[in-house]
């Protein structure tokens, strides 16, 4: 777990690690306030990132200085304090990592998966971000730690179970 030294370390996980695990990623990395730091993967890495993904990012005002997508490969060995499945794919193919991380799902709808004109598209992404970001407000909302451990899963996994967007 994090130390006053150190950040707390997360993962997020999506199938192709394309739009969601990304945007998560990018958004917690600038919003993290040097409390988290935070990497990306998927079960089934994509060729490369959406660039609706990209655009939403960037509509939002959030840097991407990302990666393309990627595996687990080099990031499995890793210890990690938090990963997070956003989909729920990645939650049925989570390895074991080492070092007992919290492992909680922030499941939510493929915004790639979205069919209709290209407006449409983009909303879809916008409304990702958006719960997203809703979720890493609670995440950022928690007190500084040192943390109890099944204090943090609980209240991590707790976080995967809002919703909300207005």
């Amino acid at each position: 777990m994090a130390t006053a030294e150190r950040p707390l370390r997360v993962l997020f996980l999506c199938t192709g690690n394309s739009a969601r695990s990304q945007m998560a990623e990018a958004a917690l990395n600038q919003r993290g306030g040097g409390r988290f730091v935070a990497e990306s993967a998927g079960s089934e890495p994509a060729a490369q990132v959406n660039p609706l993904a990209l655009d939403a990012l960037r509509d939002a005002g959030i840097r991407w200085q990302g990666h393309p997508p990627r595996g687990l490969d080099t990031l499995e060995q890793e210890e990690w304090d938090i990963v997070i499945t956003v989909c729920d794919h990645a939650r049925e193919a989570c390895p074991v990592f080492p070092g007992h991380p919290v492992v909680a799902h922030w499941g939510m709808t493929d915004p790639a998966a979205v069919e209709g004109d290209p407006e449409r598209k983009c909303q879809a992404f916008r409304e990702a971000l958006q719960l997203i970001n809703q979720r890493l407000n609670l995440l950022l909302a928690l007190p500084a730690g040192p943390f109890d451990r099944r204090m943090l899963e609980h209240r991590v996994r707790d976080i995967g179970q809002s919703s909300v967007i207005s």
